[in-house]
């Protein structure tokens, strides 16, 4: 009676989603009071923990091995994207760097001109999948070409990948999607645009401001070869060697990302130039869950938790779940 009513243990499979929802929404102590006050549940925290953990692992095999795990992205409308990046987590073994990736499915918005760039509103994703690990670059670009395949991408030329500057990233891009349209995200070269100017200007200055909105106009009107001749011409009249070194670095950053900053012509199209989907993910599939203060994980566990609030984050929550129940 317990299998076919789905429960396993004590705990229905209508339960063990509230739990694993809970538990991927707070601490597991906070989990268990808030369980209690909205419905009434009276759950320990560590019986959260193990289910959670137990769903952690069990989400992730469903998603390499389950076809319906796919097949909602696969049907999607839109153009796919796919971004990256690390954010470090506390672990019994020292701060590690989880690594997050994101593909998903948009479809274009309203072209728009460089001077109203700021005003676009995309449409929202129409589907997305979230995945994290704390693996080196190397093993985590390897497993990118296998959540592609399984999402049904298989021509890379029609991807983009968005990201910041970080070398990693662009070098496993090279290698993974060499067809793929590699796209600077706007929001990096701003910050490091900022940078420079508060060194040239002074922070938070009007004439800094103005250089930062200077310059962001070459970059979106010429793409990376434009601001770097700008900034060579500005090198070669400045004198001071700390301002000219703050030069230098603006110019390191964007200098291997020449072919990744087709702005203009993206924000013609209706598409983003911007990585804020995954950045969003490092902060509430891992910032906020699994940064909390005075957590520390051991490496199997956070993975597990992780792989538990990426399967929330992405568009396979309810998916995975009556999976779980046929």
């Amino acid at each position: 009676m317990d299998e076919h009513l789905g429960v396993q243990g004590m705990l229905s499979r209508r339960a063990q989603r509230l739990l694993c929802l809970a538990g991927a929404s707070w601490s597991f102590d906070r989990a268990s009071e808030h369980l209690q006050e909205l419905c009434g549940l009276q759950v320990s925290d560590t019986t959260i923990r193990e289910v959670c953990q137990q769903h952690g692992a069990a989400g992730r095999r469903w998603q390499q091995d389950d076809a319906t795990a796919s097949r909602a992205f696969r049907e999607a409308p839109g153009e796919t994207e796919f971004s990256t990046d690390g954010t470090s987590v506390n672990t019994t073994a020292g701060w590690r760097e989880m690594r997050v990736g994101v593909f998903a499915k948009r479809e274009r918005g309203q072209p728009l001109r460089l001077p109203q760039w700021r005003e676009r509103n995309l449409p929202k994703p129409t589907a997305r999948v979230a995945h994290a690990g704390l693996v080196r670059s190397a093993a985590w670009g390897g497993q990118w070409r296998r959540w592609a395949a399984r999402l049904g991408i298989q021509q890379t030329a029609e991807l983009t990948v968005l990201a910041d500057g970080a070398r990693w990233i662009w070098k496993q891009a090279a290698k993974q999607f060499p067809d793929a349209q590699g796209v600077l995200d706007i929001y990096h070269v701003s910050a490091h645009l900022h940078q420079t100017a508060a060194v040239l200007h002074g922070e938070g200055s009007e004439a800094a401001r103005r250089w930062v909105e200077q310059r962001r106009q070459w970059l979106l009107q010429a793409g990376a070869a434009g601001l770097l001749e700008e900034l060579a011409s500005e090198r070669r009249h400045t004198r001071s060697q700390r301002k000219r070194a703050s030069l230098l670095a603006l110019a390191d950053y964007v200098a291997p990302h020449v072919d990744h900053t087709p702005y203009r012509e993206r924000l013609a199209r209706g598409q983003t130039i911007g990585s804020g989907l995954v950045e969003g993910a490092c902060k509430t599939v891992i910032g906020r869950r699994l940064k909390q203060t005075g957590a520390r994980w051991r490496v199997r566990r956070v993975e597990r938790m992780a792989n538990l609030c990426c399967l929330l984050y992405s568009d396979q929550w309810n998916t995975y779940w009556t999976a779980k129940a046929a």
